[in-house]
């Protein structure tokens, strides 16, 4: 599995409320995006999101990077800060 995480600034809390619904009302990923899940990770006091976008191969994640860098930047929660796109080398989770 391989997760592309991106941090963002200046996340205002109405912003973060139609990104929120936009994901909501659609059917799941847009179509030139392979991405297999999403988290949404937000800090409303410090203004800061941290979105992990999951994707089975580093080929599917290189597609989805192309579709993000090409977005509207008024489509995303705030200013991008950075991205990272790693391979999931290790997951634990609680029973």
């Amino acid at each position: 599995m391989y997760v592309r995480a991106v941090r963002f600034t200046d996340v205002s809390a109405e912003r973060m409320e139609q990104l929120l619904a936009r994901i909501e009302e659609s059917d799941g990923p847009p179509p030139d995006i392979p991405a297999t899940g999403l988290t949404i990770l937000a800090d409303g006091a410090q203004g800061t999101a941290v979105v992990l976008q999951y994707f089975a191969s580093a080929e599917d994640m290189e597609a989805g990077a192309r579709a993000f860098e090409a977005m509207d930047p008024g489509e995303t929660p705030g200013t991008r800060a950075s991205v990272d796109m790693c391979e999931v080398r290790l997951e634990l989770t609680a029973d």
